[in-house]
């Protein structure tokens, strides 16, 4: 692939492909919570987000393939930007993964552990993963709109809005998971604490994975003109 004078629209066709498997992936999170406490069969759907997250993998293998492989000729001018951070870019696209296997790994425990519902904790873990849901959708425009703007560099993309607004949902998602923690361990009434604990982490860490992607786009735009992705300070007014 590597060969194929069009290295830009195949990275971002591969990046178009990846996120529309690990959108599909996190947004089963709700709907395997659901059936899982409606006591129905949530089994065919552990066995897409099992699916979808060894699709992801396969697709994440093929970019760090391609941007390995590929060298500045194969790349050509317009790609400079890409070749430049193509170290950065594998270790982003790295990171993009543990979204895949984090929402693997919820849905595999919930199966394994099956914790008791109808309760408030259970409620906490419901809203987490429609926060997470949100969050995704969200970090998908922005990581199509950051990689199209690499290898743009007539154009100018801010992006600053939306990361501010998938640090807020990373944000709300901790304050849910505090407060199911904290009920886990003060009502008397909820079965293994630890459980709901174990759950609550798990799903903040998805959440706070999605916020460290953002991050890296942050210091990956800092070195690249016409990519805005964090508000500048104006240290004149300061």
């Amino acid at each position: 692939m590597s060969s194929d004078p069009d290295f830009g629209t195949q990275l971002e066709a591969l990046t178009e492909t990846y996120f529309f498997d690990l959108g599909k992936c996190v947004e089963l999170l709700p709907q395997i919570l659901s059936e899982y406490e409606d006591n129905g069969s949530y089994d065919e759907t552990l066995e897409q987000i099992q699916a979808l997250e060894s699709d992801c993998d396969r697709t994440v293998r093929e970019i760090n393939a391609t941007i390995t492989n590929a060298g500045p000729s194969e790349m050509g001018l317009l790609n400079s930007r890409v070749h430049f951070n193509s170290s950065a870019l594998i270790q982003f696209y790295q990171k993009l993964d543990v979204i895949a296997n984090t929402t693997e790994r919820i849905a595999q425990e919930l199966q394994m552990m099956q914790p008791a519902h109808g309760n408030e904790c259970y409620d906490g873990l419901q809203e987490m993963a429609a926060c997470t849901a949100r969050e995704i959708t969200t970090l998908e425009d922005v990581v199509q709109r950051f990689v199209h703007s690499l290898r743009n560099t007539t154009e100018q993309e801010v992006l600053t809005a939306e990361i501010a607004a998938i640090r807020d949902m990373e944000s709300e998602c901790d304050r849910i998971r505090n407060r199911v923690i904290a009920t886990a361990f003060e009502d008397d009434s909820v079965a293994q604490p630890l459980m709901y604990r174990e759950f609550a982490i798990l799903f903040d860490e998805l959440a706070n994975t999605m916020e460290d992607v953002t991050d890296q786009i942050i210091i990956i735009s800092s070195h690249e003109p016409g990519i805005v992705a964090e508000s500048r300070v104006d240290t004149d007014t300061q």
